[in-house]
């Protein structure tokens, strides 16, 4: 298997998930083309209509943080409804200064995706 399709096919996993996620946080397009790093309107359009091009590391990067993250809310709080909303709730653990996890991710910088998949690990232990 070479590298390329390898690659591919880890986007459209990976994409495949990602707009499962969006879809149950609610995330506008401009919020997905934010967390999904220097991604253009018409690649995201694309995307979601399951033309997978390519993308760079920094967006892999970005969807696996992001992924990671939904699945850690959802362990830590199993009622979807609430772990849903818990990514848009204000929180007041000192790194989040009073805003919600998203508005952290909103930012735009792959480091904040990380500071939050972090903070969620530290909370399962």
């Amino acid at each position: 298997m070479s590298a390329e399709y390898t690659s591919t096919a880890l986007l459209e996993a990976g994409l495949r998930a990602f707009f499962r996620l969006a879809g149950e946080w609610r995330l506008s397009e401009a919020e997905q083309l934010i967390l999904l790093g220097s991604v253009t309107t018409s690649e995201l359009s694309k995307w979601r209509q399951g033309e997978i091009g390519s993308a760079t590391t920094d967006t892999l990067e970005r969807i696996s943080y992001l992924l990671g993250i939904y699945k850690a809310i959802h362990t830590l709080l199993p009622n979807p409804v609430r772990a849903n909303a818990w990514i848009r709730t204000a929180n007041t653990a000192p790194m989040f200064h009073g805003t919600s996890a998203l508005d952290r991710m909103l930012i735009g910088k792959a480091t904040d995706l990380h500071a939050v998949r972090a903070y969620l690990d530290e909370q399962l232990g």
